[in-house]
């Protein structure tokens, strides 16, 4: 579609949003910025017409774009020189990239260059899973999830899950309902999300969330009982 493209590209995204009740009601997109590393021929002019068609108007969708949205396409003019070549300093450690950008907490491990074992990948992983199943089973609109481990020790050093208001029932029934439905030592993450396969490479780009072929992106059917039923 844009034979022009090359593979260096930075976009961002300016969102206003409406509180309610502890969720985040997305309203409109103030702000598009788009940069991306083209061929010496292309015109700005046809880069950044093709990329409002191509690219912005396929993704954002049209609900949240007005006349007041503002689009940045390569601000800074030509780009033709990109990777390393005119960066120094790249590591592929992009971890806020690679996850909730500056929407959610992140612990701080990258993913890039790690394997399975290593919990700042799939720990990462399965909090998302965690969270993600949560939500689709209606018990919260919006949910954090932490998890804390120490090197030889499987279960996790401590379980935290934030609704941030948003819960249908309290945090620590919540947290019980992780608990009863999810084995989050690193051999059943690694096991129940198939995470030996050769998937990573797929990761590569595009993020590692929000994509629906990944197992972490699938929510979990919960198995969901009061807690006065347990006790009988």
């Amino acid at each position: 579609t844009l034979p022009w493209a090359r593979p260096d590209s930075k976009s961002q995204v300016t969102v206003e949003y409406r509180k309610e009740n502890g969720a985040c009601i997305p309203l409109r997109v103030h702000t598009v910025v788009v940069s991306i590393q083209h061929d010496q021929y292309v015109s700005l002019e046809r880069l950044r017409s093709e990329v409002m068609e191509h690219v912005i108007r396929q993704i954002i969708p049209s609900a949240l774009l007005d006349k007041d949205t503002i689009y940045h396409i390569n601000p800074s003019g030509r780009f033709v020189i990109g990777g390393p070549q005119s960066d120094a300093g790249l590591t592929g450690r992009k971890i806020i990239v690679d996850t909730y950008g500056g929407w959610g907490a992140h612990g701080g491990g990258a993913f890039s260059g790690k394997d399975c074992s290593k919990v700042d990948r799939s720990a990462a992983y399965a909090a998302r899973w965690v969270a993600k199943s949560l939500v689709k089973a209606g018990l919260c609109r919006r949910v954090l999830v932490q998890l804390s481990y120490a090197i030889g020790i499987a279960e996790p050093l401590a379980v935290y899950v934030d609704s941030y208001g948003t819960g249908k029932v309290p945090e620590h029934e919540l947290l019980r309902i992780v608990n009863e439905n999810f084995d989050l030592r690193p051999g059943a993450i690694i096991k129940e999300l198939g995470l030996q396969s050769p998937i990573f490479q797929k990761t590569a780009a595009y993020g590692h969330f929000g994509r629906k072929e990944f197992s972490w992106e699938k929510p979990k059917v919960l198995r969901i009982y009061p807690r006065d039923e347990l006790d009988n």
